[in-house]
């Protein structure tokens, strides 16, 4: 997997993937193998998920009077 940059929790989802066999472990390069290696699925999937809060909107709550 070749690329310029890739932010840590793209690195750790690609990692998480190649954990699961998603795709091959021979296929990671720099952080994503780095991560493959260190860390654990579990761990891998918080990392991962950890920018998805961000990104999510927030759903407005109803305001009643």
């Amino acid at each position: 997997m070749s690329a310029n940059f890739m932010t840590k929790e793209h690195a750790a989802g690609v990692a998480l993937a190649a954990k699961r066999g998603q795709i091959k472990p021979s296929e990671l390069e720099g952080a994503a193998k780095s991560m493959h290696d260190n860390l654990s699925a579990g761990e891998l999937e918080e990392f991962a998920q950890a920018s998805l809060h961000k990104l999510r909107p927030r759903k407005q709550s109803d305001k009643h009077a």
